[in-house]
């Protein structure tokens, strides 16, 4: 058997410049702020005033001197930069970091706790002289006597010094407190009370000392009404709400020890904090009687390696399961205790509907509920879409939390860079057979690989990512690898810990699913389990949580409205409001107002309804909220209310959502009820045209058109581009990602905001490598015309021209074929007829007699809210045709997404314009003044300040 000597422990000690001139100076360090703005000079060259970001610079003053620290991102930097330029300019001596033997770490303990019992600690501001303060004020045998679970939990130094010792004693409280007892007997300062579990001073404190102690405490007020919440032991007997008083001349741990029915006081022990260390929420309970705390010398407390105990109490299940420590007996949760630097009692009720909101909170999808304040409307999201979309928590934060709050280490994500560009090789002979220059099709294999797989962000990559949940013991629980691709490295990363949550939310749903049936639901989902470690992690789950059989819906809703149907999951009492015809649909994202009551008999049971939202936001088709108030919004078209009866979920959902209320339903049979959810639908926003994209195409669609204007560059062997409509630049920051034999790229378009933003990402690229040696962005729109961008090699429009109105589309095309004269023009728009596929409904058809019927008679909607108009193949190969024959250009037809060959053709329609014949140089007529506002220039890899 391991003795605490022969384990190796390993502390390290490790003391910030902040906390070092702390324990020098005390309050007489005062560090002050200060917020500067940043010259936002980033992007040089970018004639647009830029906002600089916010920095910030610490002005620390001493007793003996003053600094003032260079400027950080965050405040807390600024904070350690001053006081570790204060400690190098007073000659402080830092403590060096150490690896601490067994016996040194002895040592160190024995020597805190001496400084905890001696007149200096008195003063200081720490916690524990709250619980000295309240000792004092006793009176008879226990005066001045502390318990040792004190010291053991309210000093974080002590309690760290207890793990080095043994890491056991993170889980056992009892192996803490032998610790502590072991290093207070060779301690000359600290004395333990015989028989009991009680330490004290061994000399006593000086009058002086004592009086000034008490002198810090309040004055005799009126008792003060804390309320807690009972943990019995036994799981048949329910969780109940209590309170007890404390007075000014009370200690509030005699209060509760005596609440727990403990005659001897010192036996109370208290766990670590609960969630949040800031909540000081904690569980009070007795002490086992463990042979540890015998006063025997012979008894050898360093043999207590297996946490063996013989007690008559049980295990407490669902208080062990809050904790993650082993407590036995019944238990109080409360938050009540002393804080730094403050002589006030600090105390906050813990109602009975907190009890149940801290237990949902440890399943995986009561965080999302919670950061929603939705317990019984919202879901955990089964997919990860857009990131604008995503309401709530995020997914890899939801993982991060759930793992903290199950003593598991923090979850490991490995992501992985896809390059979709062909491989060095292959671009090489491609680059060779599309003639591009000699400097290109001369490099080495393995530049070119350089180019095209060097870059990690860039819409030629894709990201996937492995994440794997992990033991204290570093034993592997659950690891999964996306097998989707995703085109920003946190998407993969989100979608994945959703992946991971989702089976573990299958778990926390159905804890009576066997190993075997988890096991084959996580092969389904491409999850693997290690069931042996995951029963071991997760079996006290099923104690805490009390999941009971669901109340039968077919007879609760039949007894509440017998004359409703019950489609969906749901029985609908009613709709009301005209129809606007204007309905949701799978990707959009809906606002509601929604209230949810508790029904028994048909009747409401409540006063108050469990749960309301006034302006609650989801994205239909994801499963972000419960299926039944789903499927309901998907029945109701814009303004409409609703109402319907739905089945009781779990109980402890309902008892969180309560609020004071809990108290009365505690008593109440819940199976005999049901839930009335009242909805209205109060805004519908169209889902964006990428992510109804992204679900049918991969790569996405953005992409394959970028990759059809490469294959024209190459084949034109084109050196000058010009991208009307740049917007933010996506386009350019995707050609810049592949070798073109492009020297020049120009980018128009309206938006200072969206120039703003390009300007920054094209710096950023072309100051590292590029073979491009100019790179200009004008302000102005794109059907007037400026000479400067007259006979471009290639043009670009993807996926513009149904921004505007459809004039504009037409004049755009008369004056960039008519002026403008590029030698090959790319434009791109929405194929109408695909919008079929992508809202997945079906195309209407249209009478022979009207085939120019308006496209706003269709029965589907545009891909984006902000669209014109969109137009089907016949209307854009007629816009196309009609331009080309009177501008001498000739066209074809082609696109992305989809097939030509196959109804209702591409998704993406691109016509590609070819000049037939040389034009006429109009670039330095009188009409062709330069109009266009210079933005941002580029040139030879030097930003130059002006234009």
């Amino acid at each position: 058997m391991e003795t605490l000597e022969s384990l190796p422990s390993v502390s390290k000690r490790t003391v910030t410049p902040k906390a070092l001139l702390h324990q020098k100076y005390g309050e007489r360090a005062v560090y002050k702020i200060e917020k500067v703005e940043s010259a936002g000079n980033d992007c040089p060259g970018l004639v647009i005033p830029q906002s600089g970001h916010s920095l910030f610079r610490c002005c620390l003053e001493l007793p003996d001197c003053s600094v003032t620290s260079d400027t950080f991102t965050k405040k807390k930097d600024a904070e350690q930069s001053a006081a570790k330029m204060a400690i190098e300019k007073l000659g402080i001596i830092q403590p060096k970091t150490e690896n601490l033997t067994v016996q040194e770490t002895w040592d160190v303990l024995v020597a805190r706790l001496s400084y905890l019992f001696s007149d200096e600690f008195l003063s200081s501001s720490h916690p524990l002289v709250g619980h000295f303060r309240a000792a004092v004020q006793r009176e008879g045998d226990i005066f001045g006597l502390l318990p040792i679970s004190v010291l053991a939990t309210y000093d974080s130094r002590v309690n760290n010094l207890c793990k080095s010792i043994n890491p056991r004693a993170e889980l056992s409280p009892s192996l803490t407190i032998a610790i502590v007892m072991k290093a207070a007997r060779l301690s000359d300062s600290v004395y333990i009370s015989e028989g009991t579990l009680w330490v004290c001073k061994q000399h006593p404190h000086s009058p002086d000392c004592i009086q000034a102690l008490v002198d810090q405490g309040l004055d005799p007020t009126e008792r003060i009404q804390i309320e807690a919440v009972y943990i019995p032991c036994s799981l048949v007997k329910p969780v109940e709400p209590f309170h007890f008083y404390v007075s000014s001349k009370e200690y509030y741990m005699d209060v509760v020890a005596k609440r727990l029915g403990l005659s001897d006081y010192s036996r109370m022990l208290v766990s670590r904090t609960i969630g949040k260390a800031s909540s000081e929420m904690r569980l009070y309970f007795s002490a086992p009687d463990d042979p540890l705390f015998s006063s025997d010398s012979s008894v050898d407390v360093l043999s207590h390696a297996t946490d063996c105990i013989n007690t008559a109490l049980e295990l407490n299940e669902r208080a062990s399961y809050f904790s993650g420590q082993k407590i036995y007996g019944d238990a109080v949760m409360s938050i009540v205790g002393y804080m730094w630097k403050s002589t006030n009692l600090f105390h906050k009720d813990v109602s009975l509907d907190s009890y149940y909101r801290v237990l949902i909170g440890r399943t995986p999808s009561g965080n999302y509920k919670l950061s929603r304040e939705a317990i019984l409307a919202a879901e955990l999201p089964t997919l990860f879409t857009l990131h604008s979309n995503w309401r709530g928590s995020l997914p890899r934060d939801l993982l991060c939390m759930f793992c903290r709050q199950h003593r598991l280490l923090e979850p490991v994500f490995m992501t992985k860079v896809i390059d979709h560009s062909e491989h060095s090789s292959e671009i090489l002979e491609e680059c060779k057979r599309l003639k591009l220059s000699s400097s290109m099709s001369g490099r080495s294999t393995g530049e070119v690989n350089d180019i095209t797989n060097g870059k990690s962000v860039g819409n030629g990559s894709s990201f996937g990512c492995e994440v794997k949940i992990l033991s204290r013991g570093n034993d592997v629980i659950i690891e999964y690898s996306t097998e989707d691709l995703f085109r920003k490295q946190s998407d993969a990363i989100h979608s994945a810990a959703l992946k991971v949550l989702n089976y573990l939310n299958k778990y926390f749903k159905e804890l009576d699913i066997s190993v075997e049936e988890l096991t084959r639901f996580g092969d389904a989902q491409g999850v693997h389990v290690y069931p042996d470690v995951f029963t071991r992690e997760f079996m006290l789950c099923r104690s805490a949580h009390n999941h009971w059989p669901k109340s039968i819906l077919k007879k609760c809703c039949s007894e509440a409205h017998p004359n409703k149907n019950h489609e969906n999951g749901i029985s609908l009492i009613k709709i009301e409001g005209p129809d606007s015809g204007s309905c949701p649909s799978i990707g959009s994202l809906v606002c509601i107002s929604y209230s949810v009551s508790l029904l028994r008999d048909g009747h409401s049971y409540l006063t108050q309804p469990l749960e309301s939202g006034d302006d609650f936001q989801f994205e239909v088709g994801v499963g972000a909220v419960i299926h039944q108030l789903e499927a309901c919004v998907m029945q109701l078209s814009l303004n409409q209310n609703a109402q319907f009866v739905t089945e009781i979920p779990s109980e402890d959902l309902i008892l969180a959502s309560a609020g004071e209320s809990t108290k009365l339903l505690l008593p109440l049979s819940l199976q005999d009820c049901c839930l009335e959810y009242s909805v209205q639908l109060l805004q519908i926003t169209e889902p964006l045209e990428d992510r109804m994209e992204q679900a049918l195409f991969s790569p996405p669609l953005s992409k394959q058109r970028v990759d059809y204007a490469l294959k024209h560059i190459y084949e034109a062997n084109a050196t000058s581009l010009v991208d009307f409509g740049c917007g933010s630049g996506s386009l350019l920051d995707s050609l810049l990602d592949h070798p073109t034999s492009l020297e020049k790229i120009v980018g128009v378009d309206i938006s200072q905001k969206g120039l703003c933003r390009a300007a920054k990402m094209l710096h950023s690229k072309l100051s590292v490598n590029s073979t491009v040696r100019t790179a200009v962005l004008y302000e102005g729109s794109i059907t007037d015309f400026d000479s400067r961008l007259y006979g471009f090699d290639i043009g670009t429009c993807l996926e513009v021209i149904e921004h505007m109105e459809e004039d504009q589309a037409c004049i755009f095309g008369d004056v960039v074929l008519s002026c403008f004269c590029p030698e090959i023009l790319l434009v791109s728009t929405p194929n109408y007829e695909y919008n079929s596929i992508l809202q997945k409904t079906v195309l209407s058809s249209r009478g022979e007699e009207d085939p120019d019927v308006s496209t706003q008679s269709q029965p589907f909607k545009f891909r984006n809210h902000d669209h014109k108009f969109e137009w089907t193949r016949e209307q854009f190969n007629s816009w196309a045709l009609d331009l080309a024959s009177r501008h001498n250009y000739s066209v074809e037809f082609s696109g992305v997404g989809g097939s030509a060959d196959v109804e209702p053709g591409f998704a993406s329609q691109i016509a590609v314009f070819q000049r037939k014949s040389e034009v006429k140089d109009c670039s330095n007529s009188n009409d062709s003044a330069n109009i266009y506002e210079d933005i941002w220039e580029w040139s030879n890899n030097r930003p130059r300040s002006a234009i």
